[in-house]
């Protein structure tokens, strides 16, 4: 190896990466294109509904893209370390490097960038991830990545999350990422009813999908919590030092998000009991209108009906029996053939 310059000919060399999770970037980059859209057209609003509008489409827009991110990250449970350690196998060289851990609902993700980055006659930032979401095999990517000859620390620390591994980090992340994945889709599906309902004249059913919500995003955060606490931590040493991890990034905005969408959720159902008109009024609803369902003959009857508000409709009047059966009386003298005098 020294007359190669100290560089190792027979390993592949580290892989481009991206500043950010790709599958992140895509969803953010859709909800923005969403709200980019929805500002051209807010000039054409008026008064005080503009801000009201304005209010409701950020918030929906937040609650939505976050509950979708947050489903394909891989900050749930992160950690990093500084420490000097070997590089590869069979070699005795040692670099400096900054060693990071992130563990999502799908699989794990690690980070090795040298400090500084050029050592040892190479480049050397890598970003590994390995998954174990439906139809992926965490055991055979783990092998392939052996036979790519990547780094110590990334083989060191994926072969922890593997399903023979003692430590068990793969079964307790595993489940903890399937229910909790399934309960982020079902709050993402209340969140699409509550737009539908929202924008529709039943806000108060609206708030209770958004209340549901909150509650199946706080559901994910349970399963997560319970599943990686359950079991005795597993001790992760390189070099000299253990890397440690804790809640990452994507818990943190979920339980931010479940919270809001809770908060929110009650806050409609006790303005729809206390301040329905107010309530209204913030969702650019007629306050004024009471409408009620008249058949109309003359429009088509039963497949055109006509809503008529009860100012517009005609009082009910009482016709005394007696007098309805003189005026039938006096209709069969004057118009004996008359068919209506007849009935």
């Amino acid at each position: 190896m020294a007359a190669l310059g100290h560089t190792f000919p027979f390993y592949a060399g580290p892989k481009p990466t991206f500043p950010m999770d790709t599958t992140s970037a895509t969803i953010i980059m859709i909800f923005l294109t969403a709200l980019a859209t929805f500002i051209v057209i807010l000039p054409g609003i008026r008064g005080k509904t503009r801000l009201f509008w304005l209010l409701r489409v950020v918030t929906g827009l937040f609650i939505g893209a976050a509950i979708l991110a947050v489903n394909f990250s891989s900050e749930w449970s992160v950690g990093q370390v500084s420490t000097n350690t070997s590089y590869k196998a069979f070699s005795s060289a040692w670099i400096s490097a900054d060693i990071g851990l992130q563990v999502g609902l799908g699989g794990v993700n690690i980070t090795l960038t040298g400090t500084p980055m050029q050592q040892l006659n190479e480049t050397i930032n890598y970003n590994e991830e390995f998954t174990w979401r439906l139809g992926e095999n965490y055991a055979e990517k783990y092998t392939k990545a052996m036979e790519k000859g990547l780094p110590d620390p990334v083989l060191y620390l994926a072969e922890k999350f593997t399903p023979r591994s003692p430590c068990g980090l793969y079964r307790q992340y595993h489940l903890a990422g399937h229910y909790a994945s399934a309960m982020l889709w079902v709050a993402f599906l209340c969140w699409l009813l509550a737009n539908v309902m929202l924008s529709m004249p039943v806000l108060v059913y609206g708030g209770y999908m958004l209340l549901a919500t909150g509650i199946f995003q706080l559901l994910a955060l349970l399963f997560f919590s319970m599943a990686t606490s359950l079991t005795p931590p597993c001790p992760l040493h390189l070099g000299a030092s253990v890397l440690h991890t804790h809640h990452g990034p994507a818990f943190w905005i979920t339980l931010t998000t479940g919270l809001l969408c809770v908060l929110l959720g009650l806050a409609m159902v006790v303005a729809h009991r206390m301040q329905p008109h107010r309530l209204k009024a913030f969702f650019n609803q007629s306050v004024d209108e009471d409408p009620m369902l008249e058949w109309s003959p003359e429009e088509g009857g039963l497949l055109s009906p006509r809503y008529r508000s009860m100012a517009d409709s005609p009082e009910p009047q009482d016709i005394p029996l007696s007098e309805a059966s003189s005026t039938k009386a006096y209709c069969k003298e004057a118009h004996p053939e008359d068919p209506d005098c007849a009935l």
